[in-house]
């Protein structure tokens, strides 16, 4: 591409762009917005287009009523297509993991931990249960086990749900999924 001096021009493969300040052979020099001169192969740079330069090219070859037209015609939906496998697949998954829960576990005892996730996991099976979500997956991995008794003491409280271990391929032994039987009203 042919390169001049005062060229606005963009750089391939990083977010920079800058305006041409030198050209030595295959060398070019740009300024930054930022104001630093940094050299590049001419194969690292696009010219960047001006706006104007931008539209006339856009409707070059068509008419500007076929495109509005073409833009207002009906469309028809495309139906997304569910395996019969995915229909299954719970709608809601909640990872207790500590290190998803909060940013900084550091100063955190054991206990402190624990209540973290239990809290979370009854808040998120309240939500479940108002907005009316029959599956939730809750990852709990797998540790020495403390976690997932108390999930089941939790989800044992509960009338309306039923909990056994998620699907072993997808989450191992460390998940457990939680089905909510919902009532008519």
């Amino acid at each position: 591409m042919n390169y001049k001096l005062g060229d606005h021009v963009l750089v391939l493969d990083e977010d920079l762009s800058g305006v041409i300040k030198q050209i030595t052979d295959d060398t070019i020099s740009i300024e930054t917005e930022d104001g630093f001169l940094i050299d590049f192969k001419s194969d690292e740079l696009v010219k960047k287009q001006k706006k104007q330069d931008l539209n006339s090219e856009l409707f070059l070859h068509s008419d500007i009523s076929a495109v509005v037209s073409e833009k207002e015609a009906p469309k028809r939906k495309q139906q997304t297509k569910k395996r019969a496998k995915d229909r299954y697949e719970p709608t809601m998954e909640v990872d207790l993991h500590i290190n998803q829960l909060v940013n900084y576990s550091k100063g955190m005892s054991n206990h402190d931990m624990l209540t973290l996730q239990l809290d979370t996991a009854k808040r998120k099976l309240d939500f479940a249960i108002n907005k009316r979500i029959q599956k939730i997956v809750f990852i709990h991995g797998v540790g020495e086990g403390v976690l997932k008794m108390e999930l089941e003491y939790l989800f044992g409280r509960y009338d309306n749900v039923k909990f056994y271990d998620a699907n072993y391929q997808k989450y191992g032994l460390g998940a457990t999924e939680v089905y909510i039987y919902q009532s008519v009203s």
